[in-house]
């Protein structure tokens, strides 16, 4: 289970193209690549939640968006996690405009945890993932390919929040939206 801002289509289109750019510029290059479907800002990850829990979790994502009006972020540079050593994860930064994103983060980490949920302990450092690097052969040029690629700044505009399962198989995650909460609605 987590908690995301959903990505408009615009949005998604942007990362795709920049997916397919890189793939297209390293094809032999191992990567678990982000998909459509799947794109999303987390805000807070939960991990494996028995289901007595996802309407306590629901509660407190509620409660966090009551008196939120929507704000904008914006969708902008390149990075790899970890910053030193193997890169593992390529993503795509968030400038969050208003300070209003790092607040409502805050603000769900609280109402989470009034819930009785841990709060994360790194700092939150909103990001998009676009691939996960499952082998080390290549992942270096890949990254600073990532890195060094043009990504053209997407202003999106963020009114609600999600809270969705993740079920793994074989073919990848496949998401299942739980619950929308808008902003300042009860």
């Amino acid at each position: 289970m987590f908690c995301a801002v959903e990505l408009p289509q615009s949005a998604r289109r942007l990362v795709l193209e920049h997916i397919s750019h890189l793939k297209e510029k390293l094809p032999q290059a191992k990567a678990s690549w982000a998909r459509d479907v799947n794109l999303h800002l987390t805000l807070k990850f939960l991990g494996e939640l028995p289901t007595p829990l996802v309407a306590d979790f629901t509660e407190a994502v509620s409660s966090t968006v009551l008196a939120v009006e929507p704000f904008s972020i914006r969708f902008e540079q390149t990075g790899v996690f970890p910053t030193h050593g193997q890169p593992r994860v390529l993503w795509i930064g968030v400038t969050d405009l208003s300070a209003r994103l790092t607040e409502l983060h805050a603000r769900l980490e609280e109402e989470s945890a009034q819930a009785g949920f841990a709060k994360e302990t790194r700092p939150f450092h909103p990001h998009l993932t676009v691939a996960r690097l499952r082998q080390t052969e290549n992942a270096r040029v890949l990254a600073n390919a990532h890195k060094q690629m043009d990504f053209d700044p997407v202003e999106v505009a963020v009114a609600e929040l999600l809270v969705i399962r993740s079920e793994l198989s074989s073919e990848g995650p496949k998401y299942t939206v739980i619950s929308r909460h808008a902003f300042g609605v009860q």
